[in-house]
């Protein structure tokens, strides 16, 4: 019989390892976040069926300069004594009317001052106020004119970006930053009529095909970037393949019992976070984002000293299930947001979800043959306790920066999501070799039971019976 140059257990040793050693150079390759503070304002839309809401961002000095109330020494707990005077000179400054010329009504909500920040030209502080822009009955909020001219009458070389951050009906759910938002247009003065003319924005119709689309990729996308809900399920099902003794992981099942225990498990956290994002979405319940983060992290202790120490050995669905109503929670934090009508948030839980399930499904069924592969193994258990003792420290990490310590753990676990392409390779590359590897132990062990059977009957022994008629 013909051996293997190596075996199948130190391969795969040896393959965890790289996809290990990756997954760490991912980690760690992680850029750290930049802010890039710009001497111009910034005015960010949101658009709605009924309203637009703007958030207006404002160099403090420039700010000061032109409306003449100072706020280059104000701190945050100062601000209220100045929230009236700000509203009051940006009502003056901020008209926006339908493209017939009437009016709309606008109501100011939070007003935040930032860190300052040193920059090559000196300190940088920005004014943040929000804005809701209500059309009269009748006006369209996705054609409108927008006059806005807060600083730009003083201060002659500042400029005003007027961008879409959030629009459902052409796709834009989830536009942060300047990269990620649509440009409709610069507020300037006039140079030749010493003026500030009045900005026109024309938005395209869009559609409720486009919003539903775009909350599928949404959802897709809030699954990979979100590691710990993907961390949670997995290891949940690090521990499908074995049967314990009570006390600590023992045997392993059969190929057949495996999947099935996957299949439930990761229905039921399906389940659980489904009906938990559908009840917090359609409830429009104020959910504090801190508690059901803390949950999270708890969640995913639990499951890696589960993988480690049988918790709740056989009973890994209904776990899923109850942490799934957290972790769906989670998931209604990101619709809450957006502030959508009936029928688009009755549209959007469902494109979010299939998103949601189908990124789940398909990382699921790539880490199904490793998972099998890995019970196999000589070492299982050591491969088991090592992930198992990484997910529990990426978890702690998360717990304590959640509780508000802030930790160089959370923010190598966080990184993950900024590196999905990379780890789905690594993903994808460690399903395809467990893949092969298995085939090869199934020919290793068909051959082996043939080489045992054919030395068996070999040594079977030989009885001739003479015919009783030759004897004679």
């Amino acid at each position: 019989m013909n051996r293997l140059p190596i075996s199948p257990s130190h391969a795969l040793r040896v393959l965890t390892g790289i996809a290990l050693a990756v997954t760490a150079a991912l980690l760690l390759a992680a850029p750290p976040a930049a802010a890039h503070p710009m001497p111009h304002s910034v005015l960010l839309l949101d658009v709605h069926e009924t309203s637009v809401a703007a958030e207006l961002e404002l160099p403090v000095s420039d700010f000061s300069m032109a409306s003449g109330i100072e706020l280059d020494g104000t701190t945050n707990a100062a601000l209220p004594a100045k929230t009236s005077a700000i509203r009051t000179y940006l009502a003056d400054h901020l008209h926006p009317t339908t493209v017939q010329g009437k009016a709309w009504t606008v109501t100011f909500g939070n007003i935040a001052l930032g860190r300052a920040e040193q920059t090559s030209t000196g300190t940088y502080r920005e004014l943040t106020v929000h804005a809701t822009l209500t059309p009269p009955p009748g006006g369209d909020p996705r054609h409108f004119v927008l006059g806005y001219d807060a600083i730009v009458h003083k201060v002659v070389t500042h400029v005003t970006l007027v961008s879409v951050r959030q629009d459902w009906a052409t796709g834009r759910v989830s536009g942060t930053g300047q990269d990620a938002v649509t440009q409709v247009g610069v507020i300037r003065i006039d140079t030749r009529t010493m003026t500030v003319p009045d900005l026109t924005v024309d938005l395209e119709k869009g559609s409720a095909w486009s919003g539903t689309y775009a909350m599928f990729r949404l959802g897709a996308t809030h699954i990979l970037e979100g590691t710990d809900h993907l961390l949670f399920l997995l290891i949940l099902l690090l521990p499908a393949t074995m049967r314990t003794d009570g006390k600590r992981w023992r045997r392993t099942v059969g190929a057949r019992t495996a999947v099935g225990r996957i299949a439930r498990t990761t229905l039921a956290f399906t389940v659980g976070h489904s009906l938990a994002l559908a009840l917090s979405a359609f409830g429009r319940l104020d959910i504090p984002a801190q508690p059901v983060e803390v949950f999270i992290a708890l969640s995913i202790l639990v499951g890696a000293v589960h993988a480690m120490r049988p918790l709740f050995p056989g009973n890994e669905a209904v776990v899923a299930g109850v942490f799934g109503l957290g972790h769906g929670l989670a998931f209604s934090l990101t619709l809450a947001e957006m502030n959508l009508s009936t029928s688009q948030l009755a549209l959007s839980l469902m494109g979010f979800n299939l998103g949601i399930e189908a990124v789940q499904l398909l990382l699921v069924v790539l880490a199904l043959p490793s998972l099998l592969l890995l019970s196999r193994l000589p070492r299982h258990s050591t491969l088991r306790s090592a992930c198992a003792v990484l997910t529990a420290g990426a978890a702690l990490g998360w717990l304590f920066d959640r509780l508000g310590a802030a930790n160089p753990i959370a923010r190598a676990a966080d990184s993950a999501g900024s590196h999905t392409s990379q780890l789905l390779l690594v993903l994808i590359g460690t399903a395809v070799l467990s893949t092969l590897w298995a085939g090869v132990l199934r020919r290793r062990d068909r051959r082996t039971t043939r080489t045992r059977h054919e030395a068996d009957l070999a040594t079977v022994p030989v009885v001739t019976v003479l015919d009783a008629n030759s004897a004679s």
